[in-house]
């Protein structure tokens, strides 16, 4: 739904106050998008599974350690999988990981609302 004459000049006048206010705010906004953070959490989980697989190899050490690794394998694998069905074909690189990415982004999200879900 499009802004009318005074929304609009409402808006531009916030946009305009913000930008004198906190000029970095500003930038930083405008340089990122909820893709960007999506692709810097599920890293953060990969790194996370990947520390949590370390720490269940160290078995050997203590069992508790172990034990700790598979919860974080857990939680990180969890959200892995949230952040990848957030992701959509747009924001993955072209590539063979991209394409491959994109395929597994497109089955991990939920379909829309009204729309039946593609048999896959």
């Amino acid at each position: 739904m499009p802004l009318n004459d005074h929304e609009q000049k409402i808006l531009e006048e916030i946009e305009r106050r913000l930008s004198e206010e906190d000029p970095r705010l500003v930038e930083q906004v405008s340089r990122t998008d909820l893709h960007t953070h999506a692709w810097a959490r599920m890293k953060m989980a990969i790194a996370g599974f990947v520390f949590g697989l370390l720490l269940l190899l160290l078995v050997g050490v203590s069992p508790w350690v172990a034990a700790g690794g598979f919860v974080v394998m857990t939680l990180s694998a969890l959200l892995a999988y949230r952040y990848a069905g957030r992701l959509g074909d747009d924001s993955v690189a072209p590539g063979t990981f991209g394409r491959i990415a994109a395929r597994v982004a497109g089955r991990l999200r939920p379909p829309a609302p009204g729309h039946p879900p593609e048999d896959r």
